[in-house]
């Protein structure tokens, strides 16, 4: 069917399905025939499938595009949508390998590490993870910092800035203060590696205004800091090397505010759920009220 509709217009049907050795009755009643109910359905998920895989930055493999078309009330198998994200040629995005952004400081003294590779938090503002990535532009490079809760891997703070600077991880800490809403955090850990960024004289002392504990990795390699390397990992798959490239540090810093609120409020996180983190905490927080509603009674 395929082979003659491509090249009917030039050959014609007849001289084809001779050439083929079919009759050309076998070719208009198969293009005559309704399309099955399997073939039908096929064509429904797929427009599906290419939404859900356009509306997040076109990086979801088959698991969380399936997890999506779930949660949506579309009830499919994972293994079609497998099946037809091969026929449309769509898969997930893989992150890459990852590069040293901060400089460390042998000769200064710095916090212990309270953390220990144990990256889990009960509540919100219990753990908070820090690191600083890169990314080149045509106008030169852009430095990224990010905050993370670890509660609910929520990016609570970050700052785009054109220098490597201790102002960059500070202003990051800044809007994570703010869209916290609260002046300290006594029950807080703060934890980073060892760049000079975070052991800075301002940047430890406004963690102390904070009432938060400071914490550093020990062993100076990415897996005492895992978590924030992670999100630093998936930030460069996602949307750095899927849209590069970049011409301006002003344009990262716009498409970033972007991914970051498709981060917190739409993409799946597997290790929460494969729910939204603004999901995963307002299901939180009214556990905690509907606990303090029951026990008032």
């Amino acid at each position: 069917m395929a082979f003659v509709e491509s090249h009917r217009d030039r050959f014609g049907v007849e001289p084809i399905c001779e050439t083929l050795e079919i009759a050309p009755s076998t070719y208009y009643s198969a293009r005559s025939r309704r399309p099955c109910s399997r073939s039908l359905r096929d064509a429904e998920l797929k427009e599906h499938i290419a939404r859900v895989f356009e509306d997040n930055y076109g990086v979801y493999g088959a698991r969380k595009v399936w997890r999506q078309l779930n949660r949506e009330g579309v009830d499919v198998a994972r293994c079609t949508v497998e099946r037809l994200m091969r026929q449309m040629g769509l898969a997930g995005r893989v992150r890459g390998r990852r590069r040293r952004t901060t400089i460390v400081d042998r000769r200064s003294q710095r916090p212990a590490d309270l953390v220990e590779r144990t990256f889990a938090a009960a509540d919100p503002n219990r753990l908070w993870v820090a690191d600083i990535t890169y990314v080149a532009t045509w106008s030169g490079f852009a430095y990224v910092a990010f905050v993370t809760d670890v509660f609910s891997r929520t990016i609570v703070g970050w700052r785009v800035a054109s220098t490597l600077r201790a102002e960059l991880a500070l202003d990051a800490l800044e809007m994570a203060i703010w869209s916290r809403k609260d002046d300290v955090f006594p029950d807080l850990v703060h934890h980073s590696d060892r760049g000079v960024q975070y052991l800075s004289i301002r940047y430890t002392e406004r963690l102390a205004e904070l009432g938060a504990a400071a914490s550093v990795g020990s062993r100076g390699d990415s897996y005492d800091n895992a978590l924030a390397e992670s999100v630093n990992g998936l930030y460069k798959a996602e949307l750095i090397t899927m849209q590069a490239p970049w011409r301006t540090v002003e344009d990262v810093e716009l498409a970033t505010l972007s991914w970051v609120h498709w981060w917190n409020t739409q993409r799946l996180h597997s290790a929460i759920g494969d729910i939204p983190p603004a999901e995963y905490e307002a299901a939180h927080y009214a556990q905690q009220q509907l606990a303090g509603t029951a026990g008032g009674h």
